[in-house]
């Protein structure tokens, strides 16, 4: 069976990014006599690898919560509220957090885990979601204001409760202080205006 184009491809990509990966951690004279131009490549590559201030700014989110959980299911309606907990921490060498949390949704035990960086490359953060009450992966990418106090994503997403697909979502993560910051989550259900559908406040154990 022949390899389909994309796998060919992915594979090519891999292979050159390991490799140059390798040949990173080697030392300087091991790498002396590269081609230059693949010498620029590797210096190149090293600097978008490595954490920077970006990735610094995450800190305040490192540690081990308490989290008052608010979900509105209408707008202006009664929320319901829930307790959970969760911890986060510094992973692949400080260039992503993880969050693990654990709470209920829906009157059952929920888990859920986020991964959380900055693409120097793209010049912006982004989250990675999953939980044991979905089989899908949400996505986001944002920004960080002025003082790095405020981070906001937006996503799609699609909603197996109604079928409504591609529903634009914004999330919020506020740094109160160093003991507290807040998440929010906003949507936008079938055109209508947005709304904050759900709200979880961490407090530093």
């Amino acid at each position: 069976m022949k390899t389909p184009l994309v796998h060919l491809c992915s594979a090519i990509v891999l292979a050159g990014l390991f490799t140059t990966s390798l040949l990173i951690g080697q030392d300087k004279d091991s790498t002396a006599n590269l081609d230059p131009k693949m010498a620029e490549m590797m210096k190149k590559a090293e600097a978008l690898g490595t954490p920077g201030a970006a990735h610094k700014l995450l800190e305040p989110l490192v540690g081990k919560w308490t989290a008052e959980v608010q979900c509105w299911m209408t707008p202006g309606g009664p929320t319901t509220a829930s307790k959970g907990t969760a911890k986060t921490e510094w992973a692949m060498n400080g260039r992503f957090i993880k969050e693990e949390f654990k709470g209920e949704m829906m009157g059952k035990p929920f888990v859920g885990m986020m991964l959380t960086g900055y693409d120097n490359h793209k010049k912006q953060y982004s989250t990675l979601w999953v939980d044991d009450m979905s089989t899908a992966m949400l996505k986001s990418e944002g920004t960080a204001d002025a003082d790095g106090k405020v981070f906001t994503f937006l996503t799609k997403m699609d909603c197996p409760m109604t079928g409504e697909t591609a529903m634009p979502i914004r999330q919020v993560i506020r740094i109160v202080n160093a003991d507290t910051h807040v998440f929010e989550m906003h949507e936008t259900r079938e055109g209508k205006a947005e709304r904050k559908t759900m709200e979880i406040t961490y407090t530093r154990k």
